[in-house]
């Protein structure tokens, strides 16, 4: 871990907030577009280093980017850090999500941003396939986790729980190091045993409540403890309580906010400042925001001294190991859905592989290509060019 000095705080400040405001596609793009700025142009963690904080983010619950930036701002100049890196990477999407759901409230309907995203989401789709290649030959560092992670890509592709393959994958590798280390087999199979033993399911709601600002609060923060995985996993959680059992929003309204929080930059767990808004206003903005991130910065502050550590004793480091490559296939598979989606003619995939050989290249701040292929969306939005207009 670094020093703190006002230096290190004011360069995390700047390119938190910055990523704040730039980093759109989810989590996969915004781990991707951390790696480049981190290791690739700061040189502030090597390779091996992220991965093993890549790693560690996805066995904790919580928003993973968000949990990306945290460590980050932990290594680079400790608590402080800590607290600046993720609140600045969480401000801008907060603002912007709740200057939207103002608006919502205002005119009731979200303004329009599909000319946006034809842009932005090829430009996505190159950084995190950088990302993956520039890791992936980090993390692959035997045939073993060649095939490990492998089986960790098709098991993600037939849609199996992501825990149970980071889990199970860790939980492997973890195994078979320990029983190369020792004819001691009880010390592995505890290994495996304990992975084993992480609840892969969220906890249950509680009973039909009156709408208030600590419940909202609580809600959220119960969600950011307990869930883990992607926006739609969040969108299961929001849907059973607030709309089925407390009747709190229409099926509507949660449907444009979690569009809210996939079109617009940063935290895809900013969805919870729109609901708060529409639900309570800027109280209610404040109070869910809170609630979904703060367990956050918690998980992370009692993680994030022990990573390290477990590169010491062989058989976790090796768990280690296999969640890193599992986390990368992970990746891979949320590329390829992202790529359907994305590339739809030939001018997003010129723009992808554009976007690509930039990056390569010339090494191009992702920043500036979003910006770019947001602007061409825009353009041809206005062009009657875009997909859907």
């Amino acid at each position: 871990m670094a020093e703190t000095t006002p230096g290190a705080l004011k360069e995390l400040a700047l390119l938190f907030l910055r990523l704040g405001f730039t980093a759109f596609g989810g989590p996969a793009a915004h781990v991707a577009m951390m790696e480049e700025e981190v290791v690739h142009r700061r040189s502030w963690l090597s390779r091996e280093k992220f991965l093993d904080l890549l790693g560690a983010t996805n066995l904790i619950p919580g928003p993973n980017s968000t949990e990306m930036a945290i460590h980050i701002g932990y290594q680079r100049a400790g608590w402080a850090g800590l607290l600046t890196a993720g609140s600045c990477f969480i401000l801008p999407a907060t603002l912007i999500v709740a200057a939207i759901a103002w608006a919502y409230m205002q005119f009731g309907r979200l303004p329009q941003a599909a000319g946006l995203l034809y842009g932005v989401k090829p430009v996505v789709i190159a950084v995190v396939l950088q990302a993956l290649w520039r890791l992936g030959k980090t993390a692959i560092k035997t045939p073993f986790l060649a095939a490990v992670g492998l089986a960790a890509l098709l098991l993600s592709a037939a849609e199996v729980n992501e825990l149970a393959v980071l889990f199970g994958i860790g939980a492997l590798v973890g195994l078979v190091k320990g029983l190369t280390l020792s004819r001691d087999r009880n010390k592995a199979l505890g290994a495996l045993l304990v992975t084993a033993s992480i609840p892969l399911s969220p906890a249950a709601a509680g009973a039909a409540a009156p709408f208030g600002l600590l419940l909202l609060f609580l809600f959220f923060l119960k969600v950011g403890s307990v869930l883990f995985g992607s926006g739609y996993v969040l969108l299961a959680f929001l849907r059973n309580d607030l709309v089925h059992r407390w009747g709190w929003m229409t099926e509507g309204q949660l449907l444009d906010a979690i569009a809210v929080g996939q079109f617009t930059p940063g935290p895809v767990f900013t969805t919870a400042t729109f609901i708060g808004y529409v639900l309570g206003g800027a109280q209610g903005a404040c109070a869910a925001t809170l609630g979904i991130f703060l367990p956050a910065f918690f998980f992370v502050a009692i993680s994030g001294p022990i990573v390290p550590r477990l590169r010491q004793w062989p058989v976790a480091g090796a768990i280690l190991d296999g969640v890193n490559v599992a986390s990368l296939a992970l990746m891979a598979v949320v590329s390829w859905q992202l790529g359907r989606a994305a590339l739809v003619d030939l001018t997003t995939v010129l723009l992808a592989a554009a976007s690509l050989f930039l990056l390569e290249r010339f090494r191009v701040n992702s920043a500036w290509l979003v910006t770019g292929g947001a602007l061409l969306g825009l353009a041809a939005a206005s062009l009657g060019i875009a997909t859907g207009l």
